[in-house]
């Protein structure tokens, strides 16, 4: 039974005004009755956002918190604090984390290398997952949560939430649903971006545990170029490398070797070409789509500046010559809501994993989708290494990818 929301007034319930206003009188003000409740595996700064997004969305309570690390635990209940009123219990392992009979659904927010292998453990529970991005940093991991998938009881949703950013979801109402462009011909998208943060043990410096820049950052926009493109990749060209960013760096005798910057040129079987620029050699951040089609252009862009201290900033504009009109709008979620994190976008991730609990049928990445993503981010990775273009079809037969892509 799919339970009605009423309305949130976040702004006037959170004014210091609307004290007077007592919890018997609380309607609009009112938090709903949690439906679910989940574990977060993982309390890094992903699992400390999905916390944080759960207690705002309201859908569902943190029940409880499990992490390796005991001071990303302790970090994770402080800032937890500051948004619920109350604490989620601590597990001491992944085991009982995974298998509590009192959770609901798992989020697995882990360091990206090790979601293979707790993925498996959380499988025997049987749960609803919500699995991060990248779901592997391994062609052959990423496949092996495949084929768990296609034998699971319930779901594995992929942790793509760069679907549900505001100017994304425009582009693909207006270029997909309304076709307002016509036939699509070319897709480009970039990145402008500070480097990679600080980890616990530095692990994403370094290919190995990321799989590469373009598989670590960047499946969410190969996965985005893939859905617009709505076709399967036919041809990866890549060219960059690690021009700046950590050359000095060291950890455990280790030098980093993670690529700050590549250009990609994909050729897709039905003829649309498409590109992605990384740069992550600036100080602030700054994304933009354009995709071109027989009729006209749209272009989609965030920037964010931390000089300004501000939220992101997005707009989204229709280009259709003399035969259409020109349409520019910005586009925004609710403050409260874009900086929950990922400018919104994780908050209407939280949605659809709510929805789907519900019975609900919903927009969201599959784990198919997510292995698409990092075939092609993967074969850029090769193309960059071996200076040649990588052939896909070629590249997942090498993969032994070509049975678990037929799921």
């Amino acid at each position: 039974m799919l339970i009605p929301r009423k309305p949130r007034l976040r702004f006037f319930e959170q004014a210091s005004s609307q004290r007077h206003i007592t919890d018997d009188d609380r309607y609009l003000y009112a938090p709903a009755d949690p439906e679910y409740r989940v574990n977060v595996i993982g309390t890094g700064t992903m699992g400390q956002e999905h916390m944080r997004v759960a207690a705002l969305l309201g859908r569902a309570r943190v029940h409880g918190i499990y992490d390796q690390s005991a001071n990303s635990l302790t970090v994770a209940a402080e800032e937890f604090a500051r948004h619920a009123a109350y604490s989620p219990i601590h597990h001491t392992d992944l085991e009982s984390a995974c298998n509590d009979p009192d959770a609901d659904a798992l989020f697995i927010c882990t360091p990206n290398y090790t979601h293979f292998d707790v993925l498996k453990v959380a499988a025997q529970s049987g749960k609803p997952i919500l699995l991060e991005k990248p779901m592997a940093t391994t062609l052959a991991d990423a496949a092996g949560i495949v084929e768990i998938a296609s034998q699971y009881p319930s779901f594995i949703q992929a942790g793509l939430q760069y679907r549900y950013k505001a100017m994304y979801v425009e582009a693909r109402h207006e270029a997909l649903q309304r076709q307002s462009l016509g036939d699509v011909k070319t897709i480009s998208m970039s990145e402008y971006r500070p480097p990679f943060l600080d980890k616990v043990g530095q692990w994403n410096k370094f290919a190995a545990m990321t799989g590469g820049t373009l598989v670590e950052k960047c499946c969410h926009y190969f996965d985005l170029i893939n859905l617009f493109a709505g076709s399967h990749p036919q041809r990866v060209y890549a060219s960059g490398g690690q021009a700046v960013n950590f050359r000095d760096f060291e950890h455990n005798g280790k030098r980093s070797d993670i690529d700050d910057h590549a250009s990609v040129v994909i050729d897709y079987a039905n003829g649309i070409s498409a590109c992605f620029t990384l740069n992550m050699l600036c100080p602030h951040f700054f994304e933009e789509l354009v995709i071109s089609g027989e009729r006209g252009r749209l272009t989609a862009s965030e920037t964010f500046n931390f000089h300004q201290h501000d939220v992101a900033q997005s707009q989204i504009a229709i280009e259709l010559g003399e035969n259409g009109a020109l349409r520019e709008v910005n586009i925004a979620y609710p403050r409260l809501i874009e900086q929950s994190g990922h400018h919104g976008s994780t908050f209407f991730e939280h949605l659809a994993f709510a929805d789907r609990l519900s019975g609900k049928e919903v927009d969201s990445a599959t784990l198919l989708d997510g292995l698409w993503s990092i075939i092609v981010a993967s074969a850029a990775q090769e193309s960059m290494r071996s200076g040649r273009a990588i052939i896909v079809d070629d590249f997942v037969d090498e993969n032994n990818l070509t049975g678990v892509l037929q799921r």
